[in-house]
């Protein structure tokens, strides 16, 4: 007889408050024999940091570590190539505990399809074994709510744009929206702030850091340090206010 095979679950544990976790996520955690999270190499990672205090002994934890975590590598490397491997060797080991009959709950800080590392082992797995979401409150959503800024107002459209994006690209795309939030700022963080001068929506944009965390940080978007700007920080252009 077949052993059954082991089923993959995507946690989305929230922006960072370990209070912002589902009910459902807890659940599954707490129930799951094997919890793989991502993680840079030397750290805890602060998906880990999230979900740390509900984990139980006997269960086994597997890391995921990145080899790298910037996308400026010497050549011939290409980051592309290097963290696409590195998802393939990820998803063989869940596979391993899969195939083993063990459930493996991939946990995700925000949400697993926003941005997400768990979507990547989604796309290499889910064809071949049992896979359930869970979604999460993602870092946009987060961010809002700590910056206290409604999003949309009635039939306002709302962009998600990435910071990488060139900068006559990012500028056409904010001239159209009627509301923004701006992911993946970093060493982006200038380029963007230029954009949104220039369109002058600078005085509407709003900037946070870390939005949830313990170590969450509210600046002005003009006193901003463009040299220590984390990855870990959004930008929000609310909708015009709509008086109803």
């Amino acid at each position: 007889m077949m052993q059954a095979r082991g089923r993959l679950l995507g946690l989305g544990v929230g922006p960072g408050d370990p209070e912002l976790i589902t009910v459902k996520a807890l659940r599954l955690l707490r129930e799951a024999p094997v919890v793989g999270y991502f993680v840079a190499k030397g750290k805890r990672g602060n998906a880990f940091g999230i979900i740390e205090q509900h984990l139980q002994s006997e269960q086994t934890l597997l890391p995921l570590v990145y080899p790298v975590t910037t996308e400026a590598l010497p050549a011939p490397l290409s980051y592309e190539q290097v963290i696409s491997d590195f998802y393939d060797e990820a998803s063989v080991a869940v596979a391993a505990h899969l195939d083993a009959g063990r459930d493996v709950a991939v946990i995700c800080e925000g949400d697993p399809f926003f941005y997400g590392s768990y979507m990547y082992l989604h796309d290499r797995l889910a064809e071949r074994y049992d896979a359930e979401v869970i979604p999460g409150v993602c870092s946009m959503l987060g961010g809002a709510s700590v910056l206290g800024a409604p999003l949309v107002y009635r039939n306002q459209s709302l962009s998600v744009l990435s910071g990488v994006l060139p900068h006559e690209e990012l500028k056409r795309r904010l001239a159209n929206a009627d509301a923004a939030v701006i992911m993946k700022l970093g060493r982006n963080f200038p380029k963007v702030r230029q954009v949104l001068a220039e369109l002058g929506l600078d005085g509407r944009a709003l900037y946070v850091e870390r939005a949830t965390m313990a170590n969450q940080k509210i600046v002005a978007l003009d006193e901003v340090d463009p040299q220590s700007s984390p990855y870990f920080s959004l930008i929000i252009v609310p909708g015009e206010r709509w008086q109803g």
